[in-house]
């Protein structure tokens, strides 16, 4: 009776990384860089930081870049690498960068 318990194990386990979602961050909140490291990072970035919050098990920065457009930054909470960008112009164009180098 291993085959079933081991099948049924698997399936668990790929039914919860499915529920998590791509945009998930799962890391323990024992491994997470404090706010104040986070607003640093930004503030590194040539970003003035107007909010923090935690969405999804991940920082999500609100701020304006140097340009004066609106941002929207998704961040892992341990490493603090940026996992997502949206950028809102002056024109209202909706720009969407992912990733960063």
């Amino acid at each position: 009776m291993n085959i079933p318990l081991a099948l049924l194990v698997v399936l668990a386990t790929a039914t919860a990384a499915m529920a998590r979602g791509r945009d998930d961050c799962a890391v323990p909140m024992a491994d997470w860089q404090p706010r104040d490291a986070v607003r640093a990072m930004a503030e590194a970035q040539g970003w003035t930081v107007r909010r923090i919050k935690i969405d999804d098990g991940c920082y999500e920065i609100y701020a304006t870049d140097a340009q004066g457009n609106q941002i929207e930054a998704k961040v892992d909470p341990a490493t603090l690498a940026i996992l997502e960008v949206e950028q809102e112009d002056h024109d209202d164009d909706h720009g969407r960068i992912r990733g960063h180098d």
